[in-house]
């Protein structure tokens, strides 16, 4: 939670734009690069030889790492006679050198990837990923009985899939997170908290009781109606258009609204002078704050509660809906050069269908680095030296749950992901490769003109209509142009 909070965000001002080569697919081979037929120089395998699959996955460094995987081993090798190589990146450097290393060549046969890190549409046009879609019907018929239908469907590109999506919440919906201490301390209710506008009566109180803090203090970047069609460009289509028309975002009466309440609120000392630089997260751990925005799942605000040893409670902006970042946010892909691809998908079915070593992945050793409770139920032994990221691994589902988890956790999960609705880009894929020019243009513009207008930092009524003008100057309308193309075609494709 705490990586996801962070990393997956809707507002229109985001990290970074999808550099992407296009690379054409090659009909003869599985991926989009040049890929060995499944089978192909796997005369280890063929021999019935154990295989070892390396496998690059993100996260904070595990001292017991090894102990984990040598337990693992010794359950795979009975299972596929398959032996795993776990290479694990901290998360700041993951993307940059999974980049590094697909590019070069590196062998690999398994390794994370998702919107936000070693982005998947990107690794997957590049070549760096296998086409999955006869190894899932081959290998993956356990995966295929799990996974809500939407995960495949809507992390297809080109009509194929290029990687396993987690099994976990499936939509995103936006909440407003408060500190309950500041709640309660002066009754505030937070039941018609949903919009930007109706938190000014709050703010206004906490900055009068709270004169030494701001009640805002980072970029909260308010969830707009809109489905992007690429991660840092403001192009999209507004959720309630049945007819898709891709616009600028930035060029649209919500934004406008947005940037004019964001000045009234920063005006108003609601936010640090220097929010538009602002970074880090020591207002949290000191509880000197009383409204963020962040995304939501099941009993979020237990765990948020737990994280910061204060109590924490949200409200939603929006219904649940199920967004291209959304479906792809932890994936696992085969490599299109491994010699291992049945073995590679065996091992993610059995990870994503086998209770045992799904939890033994995510836990570590029992007695070691947990104590079972009661069945279904653990306590991690603190500093143990193994505890990985859940959301990374794999399928969510068959995770035993923690003491304090209520007994119906996965369950509401389950209703979470069925009351969901879809968002209207589902399943399209965005391909700029004839734009590219262009996107690194607007890209620069809105890094210019972005963060200020996001926090309030400036007067939109002077710097908007400048920040448009830059947009269509840099080329905005010929990726508008060319997104359109593309969402239409993908359309009369797919009966949309």
């Amino acid at each position: 939670m705490k990586r996801k909070s962070m990393l997956i965000v809707l507002s229109f001002v985001l990290s970074a734009v999808l550099v992407l080569a296009g690379c054409g697919s090659d009909k003869d081979n599985k991926g989009t690069g040049e890929t060995p037929a499944a089978g192909a120089n796997n005369q280890q395998a063929e021999k019935g030889e154990p295989v070892n699959l390396v496998w690059y996955t993100i996260g904070g460094a595990q001292k017991d790492l090894d102990k984990v995987v040598e337990e693992a081993n010794k359950y795979l090798l009975e299972k596929i006679n398959t032996t795993i190589e776990i290479k694990l990146i901290d998360w700041g450097d993951y993307n940059q050198k999974m980049q590094v290393i697909a590019a070069s060549g590196e062998p690999f046969d398994l390794a994370f990837t998702s919107s936000w890190a070693f982005n998947y549409v990107e690794g997957a046009r590049k070549g760096y990923f296998y086409e999955l879609d006869e190894l899932l019907e081959q290998h993956g018929q356990g995966i295929k009985k799990v996974l809500n239908p939407a995960f495949l469907e809507g992390s297809k590109i080109d009509g194929h899939n290029y990687a396993i999506p987690t099994n976990k919440e499936l939509p995103a919906q936006a909440v407003w997170r408060f500190n309950k201490e500041l709640l309660d301390k002066y009754n505030l209710n937070v039941t018609d908290a949903t919009t930007l506008e109706s938190l000014e009566p709050m703010l206004k109180v906490i900055k009068e009781n709270e004169p030494d803090m701001y009640p805002i203090q980072v970029n909260i970047g308010p969830f707009l109606p809109y489905d992007f069609a690429l991660e840092g460009i403001p192009v999209g289509v507004s959720l309630n258009d049945s007819e898709l028309k891709m616009v600028n975002v930035w060029d649209t009466p919500e934004a406008k609204q947005t940037f004019e309440t964001m000045r009234k609120y920063y005006q108003a000392g609601y936010l640090p002078p220097d929010v538009a630089t602002k970074q880090g997260n020591e207002h949290e751990l000191a509880g000197k704050w009383f409204v963020d925005k962040q995304h939501t799942v099941p009993f979020a605000d237990n765990l948020w509660s737990n994280s910061l040893k204060y109590p924490v409670v949200s409200t939603p902006m929006h219904e649940p809906m199920v967004f291209n970042w959304s479906v792809t946010g932890s994936m696992q892909a085969i490599s299109a050069q491994t010699k291992y691809p049945e073995q590679a998908m065996q091992f993610l079915n059995l990870l994503n269908t086998d209770a045992y070593l799904r939890n033994l992945m995510n836990n570590g050793i029992e007695g070691v680095h947990y104590n079972k409770i009661s069945e279904g139920v653990y306590e991690p032994i603190p500093d143990s030296g193994y505890g990985m990221a859940a959301f990374t691994l794999g399928n969510m589902f068959l995770l035993d749950k923690l003491k304090e988890d209520p007994a119906d956790k996965w369950e509401q999960y389950k209703v979470f992901n069925d009351n969901s609705t879809n968002a209207p880009l589902l399943g399209f894929q965005f391909d700029p490769s004839s734009v590219m020019t262009e996107i690194a243009n607007v890209k620069n513009a809105v890094d210019e003109f972005g963060p200020a207008l996001n926090t309030g930092s400036v007067d939109p009524a002077e710097i908007l209509p400048k920040a448009v003008e830059k947009l269509k100057a840099q080329g905005i309308e010929k990726i508008i142009a060319e997104a359109q193309k593309q969402l239409d075609e993908w359309r009369a494709a797919n009966n949309k």
